[in-house]
């Protein structure tokens, strides 16, 4: 494990397009095997989009997944949630379509959940770490990444979100988001061997 930080995006960078297949979704398992259904970024609709780049192993993920389900249930009708592992299944078959699978089942989540198998979508968000989250608003600009908030497995901080709520709560009331943001740090995003 290295620990690794948000490389930071510039803020007002606009939401990428992508294509993924999605493993997990509002009615549970999408697609057989290690397939899904094919989801696009251009079914998103005119809301914030909160991105949140997930695996199913990592102890930086596990520790935040109880405060994405509060999240979740908090903001999940005003913004749009899309998780996305970019982690090899060369290297880590845990984060492959079953991992994910059972980690979304566990924790009742109902946002899509996609594979980014190729890790060009990563490499496009500049994606550094698990977790890594970006908050776009409804124009799809980014205007938050970063930590979901001080607490790391051990530190004893506590795990209420409260840096991307801050966030979140602000974008949702029109008032101005600060621009002093601190990088999530977890896991680094497991890169395919070279020449796989």
């Amino acid at each position: 494990m290295v620990l690794t930080p948000s490389t930071m995006l510039p803020l007002g960078t606009p939401l990428p397009a992508f294509e993924l297949a999605q493993v997990w979704g509002a009615n549970g398992a999408v697609g057989t095997g290690e397939h899904g259904a094919a989801w696009s970024s251009t079914s998103l609709s005119a809301q914030p989009v909160l991105v949140l780049f997930l695996c199913a192993h990592c102890p930086f993920v596990k520790h935040i997944e109880p405060e994405l389900s509060r999240l979740e249930a908090d903001f999940g009708s005003q913004v749009q949630i899309v998780a996305i592992s970019s982690n090899s299944t060369i290297t880590h078959p845990q984060d492959g379509p079953e991992g994910l699978r059972e980690q979304a089942a566990r924790n009742s989540w109902r946002f899509p959940y996609l594979l980014d198998a190729s890790q060009a979508v990563a490499r496009t968000f500049h994606a550094a770490c698990t977790p890594d989250l970006y908050l776009f608003d409804a124009a799809h600009q980014l205007v938050y990444r970063g930590q979901l908030d001080g607490s790391r497995p051990g530190n004893d901080q506590p795990l209420d979100g409260r840096d991307l709520r801050a966030a979140m709560a602000a974008l949702l009331s029109g008032q101005p988001i600060s621009a002093d943001q601190q990088p999530s740090i977890g896991c680094n995003i497991k890169w395919h061997p070279e020449g796989a």
